[in-house]
């Protein structure tokens, strides 16, 4: 079993087909607030719910999950990288034991969610959630990223940093 069965639901569902089905059901809901409540409204709404269960799902994982915050981080990072490494094309600059470095430089869910029209989206329910891993690690583990593909960069820059053992 993986630490992130309970995310993936059916794990022979890859991680792009479970987000372009979350994205059949939250794009209608998403417009249909909008259209009620004025853009700026809805959006908050609907980013405030999906920070909230997303920290909130990733914070339980890394719970159920033997170990040092960093081990917790390591396992949690693993699995998604296997189960999302198929829709994205990487290169890594430095992995070192303080560091790890990583330019994703094509991303199949950016490339999903600008088709839609709906970057900011797919920001929360793919980008975000990185964050939301490297929290599992705690104060052991921290992530900076200056830009994304999602929000029309060229690259996502992943530096996650180390706390000395």
């Amino acid at each position: 079993m993986s630490v992130l069965d309970d995310y993936l639901v059916d794990p022979n569902l890859s991680l792009l087909d479970k987000t372009r089905i979350q994205a059949q059901v939250l794009v209608p809901v998403l417009r249909a607030l909008r259209s009620e409540l004025g853009k700026e409204k809805a959006d908050a709404i609907v980013k405030q719910a999906l920070r909230d269960w997303s920290k909130q799902l990733f914070a339980a994982i890394g719970d159920s999950i033997e170990g040092s915050p960093r081990k917790k981080w390591a396992a949690i990072q693993n699995v998604f990288g296997e189960v999302s490494g198929r829709e994205v094309e990487v290169e890594i600059l430095r992995h070192d034991k303080e560091a790890l470095d990583i330019d994703v430089t094509r991303c199949r869910f950016a490339e999903f969610f600008r088709a839609l029209g709906e970057p900011e989206l797919g920001g929360l329910l793919i980008c975000e959630a990185d964050f939301d891993i490297a929290a599992t690690g705690g104060s052991e583990v921290s992530l900076t990223r200056e830009q994304t593909i999602m929000q029309g960069a060229p690259s996502c820059t992943f530096r996650y940093r180390f706390a000395p053992r």
